[in-house]
C-alpha cells in the first residue's frame, strides 16, 4: 500500500537560503525514501511545479518581505487554501507560526493532523531585534499559545527551543532534532590548497557560515577576529553567506584592515564541506539559533565550533566546541581555548559529535511527531 501524502509549507526560503531550505530537502528525501509522498509548498516569484529529490515542490507567488533581504512569503490564503484542498493531504507540516497559522485551523476542519515546526523562538527573534526581554516573552507567550491550539503538535528541534512552550504549559510538544549529512560533511576534505588559498599568508583560519542579517550577529566575528589580532594571533577569517548586511560588514573589515573575506551565499555544497574542513574553527553567534545546522556541518568535518551561550547551540555542539558569552573578547578567548587543545583531539571530538545527529534519525523522529508508525504501509493513504 502507498504511504502518505505530508505536505509541507514554508515561508522564508529563498535559493540563497541556509538551515531551513537544507532541512526542507533532507526530511523530504527522509519521508520520499520511507515511502511517502512529501510534497513542499514555498513562495516565490512565480508559480511552478516541479518534480524533486526530495518530492514535489510546488511555488505560489509571494510578495518579499521588506527589509529581509529577499525573502518571500505566502500571503494569498484563498488560492493556497484552494491548493490544499485539492492536494487532500494526509500530513500537513508547517513551518512559520506567523503568517501560516491559519493553516493549523484549515487542517482541523479538514480533520488533517499538523504540526507546526518551530525552527526559531519566537521571544529570542523578538530580542535580537531590541525588544525588550518582557515585552518580548509577553508575545511570545501569546503567539506560541495560539500556535499549540493550531496544531495537534509542536515540533522543537531542541531542548532548548521547547522551553517557551513548557513555560506557558504547553502538552502537545515533542522533540525532533535535525541532522547531517555525513557522507558529504566529513573530515578527510581538509585541503592544504583551499587553506592557504584562504589564508594569504596568516596561521589560523576562522569561518562563520551564516546569513548576514541583524539576528545572526555576524558582526561578532569581525569582534572576536579584531581582538584575536590585537593580542597578536595571525587569524583570518572567511564568510560564507549573504544578507543585508554584507555591504556594512565589508565596510567595516576594509576600515579596520581586518583580513577578512567574504564569499557570498556558496551554492555548491560540496565546495562548502572543503571549506568547512579546512577551517581550524567556526564561529556561531546567532543568540536566537534553535538548532544550527551550519555549525553541526563543521563538527561534521572535524571542525569544532564557539556558539553564543545565548542560543541552543551549547546543546547540539557539546564538549565539541565552547559556549561565549555574547561580545566580541568573549568569542576571542573561547577561540584561543579551543586552539590550545591539540588537533587531533578537537577534531577527533568534533566528529564524534557529530556522529550523533544523522538524518535518519531526524526523519524517524519527526515522522514519529506526524504519528506514522514503522509500519506505515497499513494506513490508508488520503487520494
Amino acid at each position: 500500500m502507498n504511504g502518505l501524502r505530508i505536505v509541507r509549507l514554508a515561508n522564508f526560503v529563498t535559493p540563497a537560503s541556509g538551515g531551513l531550505r537544507t532541512a526542507l530537502d533532507e526530511l523530504g528525501r527522509g519521508y520520499r525514501a520511507a515511502g511517502h509522498e512529501p510534497v513542499l509548498i514555498v513562495p516565490g516569484a512565480t508559480a511552478s511545479d516541479v518534480d524533486t529529490p526530495q518530492g514535489r515542490v510546488l511555488t505560489l507567488p509571494g510578495p518579499v518581505l521588506p527589509g529581509s533581504g529577499g525573502y518571500r512569503v505566502l500571503t494569498d490564503r484563498g488560492r493556497l487554501r484552494a491548493l490544499l484542498e485539492r492536494l487532500r493531504p494526509g500530513r500537513l507540516e508547517v513551518s512559520d507560526r506567523t503568517t501560516l497559522r491559519w493553516t493549523g485551523e484549515w487542517a482541523r476542519r479538514a480533520r488533517v493532523p499538523a504540526v507546526m515546526v518551530s525552527h526559531e523562538t519566537a521571544d529570542g527573534v523578538l530580542r535580537t531585534w531590541g525588544v525588550p526581554r518582557a515585552l518580548a516573552e509577553g508575545a511570545a507567550d501569546r503567539l506560541n499559545a495560539r500556535s499549540a491550539h493550531a496544531y495537534a503538535r509542536i515540533v522543537c528541534t531542541t531542548e532548548w527551543a521547547e522551553r517557551e512552550f513548557v513555560r506557558i504549559g504547553v502538552r502537545n510538544v515533542v522533540r525532533a532534532p535535525l541532522g547531517v549529512d555525513l557522507r558529504r560533511f566529513r573530515p578527510g576534505l581538509r585541503d592544504a590548497a583551499v587553506r592557504a588559498r584562504h589564508l594569504r599568508g596568516e596561521d589560523v583560519l576562522l569561518l562563520l557560515g551564516s546569513r548576514l542579517s541583524v539576528e545572526k550577529r555576524p558582526g561578532r566575528a569581525l569582534d572576536a577576529l579584531a581582538v584575536l589580532r590585537n593580542q597578536g594571533v595571525r587569524a583570518a577569517l572567511v564568510v560564507a553567506g549573504d544578507g543585508p548586511m554584507r555591504a556594512e560588514l565589508e565596510a567595516r573589515a576594509r576600515a579596520e584592515r581586518l583580513p577578512a573575506e567574504f564569499l557570498g551565499h556558496v551554492r555548491d555544497r560540496d565546495r562548502l564541506a572543503r571549506l568547512q574542513a579546512s577551517a581550524d574553527l567556526c564561529l556561531a553567534p546567532g543568540p536566537a539559533e534553535t538548532f544550527g545546522l551550519s555549525a553541526l556541518e563543521a563538527l561534521a568535518c572535524g571542525t569544532p565550533v564557539v556558539a553564543s551561550a545565548s542560543s541552543a547551540l551549547p546543546e547540539v555542539i557539546g564538549p565539541a566546541g565552547l559556549a561565549a558569552a555574547d561580545t566580541g573578547p568573549a568569542f576571542a578567548a573561547a577561540l584561543l581555548e579551543l586552539l590550545g587543545r591539540p588537533e587531533r583531539e578537537r577534531r577527533t571530538a568534533a566528529r564524534e559529535r557529530a556522529g550523533l545527529f544523522g538524518w535518519d534519525r531526524s526523519v524517524a523522529a519527526f515522522l514519529s511527531a506526524h504519528e506514522v508508525p514503522q509500519g506505515y504501509g497499513a494506513l490508508e493513504a488520503r487520494p
